[in-house]
């Protein structure tokens, strides 16, 4: 493939821009090579600025779970912005699509629409630490909550695919008020909670890791987290900026049965526009200004462009079977993937919850962060380039999910399982 427009671009994009990206991820440096420029996208291709087209499995990082320019949605964009692109003031859209969350989350009494899941994140401690009158927070190692300060210590995404271990500019004082524990480790969660629960504020988690690769929660593990801060007093906070409204229509909860405290959303609730929401019981929300006294403010908060464009990727979410197709279509690609990879005796573990999925280069179960560390992120790096060539946009990280859309064509399933399974086959004779 010719990539001389994208190559122009990046030169031109490093000379105005910190390593020519507005996300460090974008860089492609952990898969060796540099990026291509998307331009247009339609269903489950993508386009590049020389005109090569993808297969893309990155879905704008999960928001597509329709597809790209899913008719529908553009036209409920199109409408928007011909009425007006932004008003700083409150829009009916915003109480509309408000709805449709607090009804699909029976934990969500009142939800506050923001721009982006780290504000959601980075609002619902500060609301956690408001309503609880304490300070620490409690995170797992190789789970990525956003860029705010707190959440930049042990954390995924980004952070580990650069190998990156936290970030300066993040002062001391802080980090003392984050405890970082193993992702799955119910004992080291207790221990840690009981030990410290006069001081502790909340726990944040995602209920599904998927900035350090999929990684699902052991047996128990989100049970036992609700039973103990429940028990303890401390606010429970699901970050669902990814499996929100992926896994099921109301989300990891719905999958997993359970109620969180507060629930930070994004990506698919607004249709791939930037948007994020945190939302939660009613006596914790009243502490949100202007009816309490935390304080969390947006000049484009409830966008009227990112709220059409939610509401009309839920509308499509609420149809019938909708859920069971993707996952059907999902759980067999994943399946047709491993086999693949089987054949040729490569060393791969897979990782799926429904549409959300990773295949680590590791013979050994990923099941937390120091499991997920042994994958070979030089083997990953060759596949990803080895995928590109072959048509097909996969994520440049180890250490980030595929997502399967609604809008994958079986045809293109297929032919995604034969390009992988040769690259499999070149990664086996790899020494």
């Amino acid at each position: 493939m010719n990539h001389a427009e994208s190559a122009r671009l990046f030169a031109a994009a490093k000379r105005l821009i910190p390593g020519g990206v507005n996300s460090p991820v974008r860089a492609c440096r952990a898969v060796g090579c540099d990026p291509v420029f998307i331009t247009s996208a339609q269903g489950a291709v993508v386009t590049d600025a020389d005109g090569n087209s993808y297969v893309d499995f990155v879905g704008s990082w999960g928001p597509m779970i329709v597809g790209h320019a899913e008719p529908s949605v553009v036209a409920a964009i199109r409408q928007a912005a011909g009425l007006g692109a932004s008003f700083g003031a409150s829009t009916p859209g915003e109480v509309e699509l408000a709805a449709m969350v607090v009804d699909a989350f029976p934990s969500i009494d009142k939800v506050r629409f923001v721009n982006s899941g780290t504000e959601a994140t980075m609002s619902a401690i500060r609301l956690a630490r408001g309503f609880t009158g304490k300070n620490v927070i409690v995170k797992f190692d190789g789970c990525y909550h956003g860029h705010a300060d707190s959440f930049l210590i042990k954390a995924g995404s980004g952070v580990i695919t650069l190998g990156i271990p936290g970030s300066p500019g993040v002062p001391a004082d802080i980090v003392r008020n984050t405890i970082s524990i193993p992702y799955n480790d119910a004992t080291a969660l207790e221990a840690t909670l009981r030990d410290r629960a006069a001081d502790i504020a909340c726990v944040i988690v995602e209920p599904v890791a998927g900035n350090m690769g999929c990684v699902p929660p052991a047996s128990g593990f989100l049970e036992k987290m609700r039973a103990l801060t429940r028990e303890l007093g401390i606010v429970l906070i699901f970050d669902e900026v990814i499996t929100g409204f992926r896994l099921a229509y109301g989300g990891a909860q719905e999958f997993y049965g359970l109620e969180a405290d507060l629930t930070c959303l994004g990506k698919i609730i607004g249709g791939g526009l930037p948007v994020g929401a945190y939302g939660g019981r009613e006596e914790i929300m009243n502490q949100v200004a202007p009816d309490g006294p935390v304080y969390q403010a947006g000049t484009l908060s409830g966008n009227p462009l990112a709220m059409a464009a939610g509401i009309a990727t839920l509308k499509l979410l609420r149809r019938d079977g909708f859920y069971r197709r993707l996952n059907e279509k999902a759980a067999g690609f994943a399946l047709a993937l491993a086999e693949a990879g089987e054949k040729v005796g490569l060393p791969l573990a897979w990782n799926r919850v429904e549409s959300l999925m990773t295949g680590f280069f590791t013979e050994r179960p990923v099941t937390d962060y120091t499991s997920a560390m042994r994958a070979d992120t030089g083997r990953y790096a060759q596949h990803y380039r080895n995928m590109l060539a072959a048509g097909f946009a996969l994520a440049p990280s180890q250490f980030e999910a595929l997502f399967v859309s609604a809008a994958h064509e079986p045809e293109q399933l297929d032919a995604a399982v034969a390009a992988c399974a040769e690259s499999f086959a070149a990664l086996g004779q790899r020494r």
